[in-house]
């Protein structure tokens, strides 16, 4: 980073801790001042309260530390089936919506890709975590796989959920970006998940883009080269 980008990069990483630190503070000092006047319901609401911006808190730390190591961390490359690698994420996800119906639709004998599979999985983690946090909770979240062309596979991640409206298409990728709708008032986040990322894909030689249609849901796609072995000997030299 310059140094311009670095203190901008700073200012609003302090902005965004203060937030989360300032309520835990606030309903903290309430409860420790206050323990024997509060009504038991809003003792309760002030610990969940806590707990919510503590997981935000926790959460956001992850992820500037995910973004301070991406200039640093070389991609580990390897021979990767992109099916099982997904289908491993996918079964994760499940644990964490229970309700939610999460279906594949995997191309069958479909080649290696070579990646760095840890990396790999926190993209897809990340594309469908968002999928199944910004739609409603009885619409269908869907993964699939296919030939992008002769030497790429392409994946797609389709939601059926509020969608991307025109004038906020530009800045999907971008730091600390959250886009507001109906949804977005109701889940954690900080707007780094999609920059890190686009990062992570560009890392590993992919592209990213994505559809979308207000009210109709959104599908992003993933490309990555297919296994190539000349290739790959030149990965693992520059690892």
């Amino acid at each position: 980073m310059t140094n311009t980008i670095q203190d901008e990069f700073v200012a609003t990483v302090s902005h965004e801790l203060r937030t989360p630190l300032t309520s835990i503070r606030g309903f903290s000092q309430t409860l420790l001042s206050s323990w024997d006047k509060l009504k038991e319901d809003d003792k309760k609401k002030f610990i969940k309260i806590i707990e919510e911006q503590s997981n935000r808190l926790i959460n956001l730390v992850e992820n500037i530390l995910e973004v301070s190591k991406m200039n640093t961390d070389k991609p580990v490359f390897r021979k990767v089936d992109v099916n099982s690698s997904i289908e491993k994420v996918i079964q994760l996800l499940l644990q964490k919506y229970k309700s939610r119906k999460i279906t594949t639709k995997f191309t069958s004998n479909l080649p290696p890709s070579m990646l760095d599979e840890d990396k790999f999985q926190q993209i897809i983690m990340n594309l469908v975590d968002n999928a199944c946090k910004y739609s409603e909770e009885e619409s269908p979240v869907e993964v699939s796989t296919s030939y992008y062309d002769s030497e790429h596979i392409l994946i797609e991640i389709k939601d059926n959920g509020v969608g991307i409206k025109e004038e906020d298409r530009a800045r999907v990728f971008d730091k600390f970006i959250r886009l507001e709708n109906h949804l977005t008032s109701k889940t954690q986040g900080n707007g780094l998940g999609l920059y890190i990322t686009k990062k992570l894909v560009e890392e590993m030689n992919g592209s990213i883009g994505f559809v979308s249609e207000p009210d109709k849901g959104t599908t992003f796609k993933l490309s990555f080269p297919i296994y190539n072995q000349e290739e790959a000997l030149v990965c693992s030299q520059q690892s």
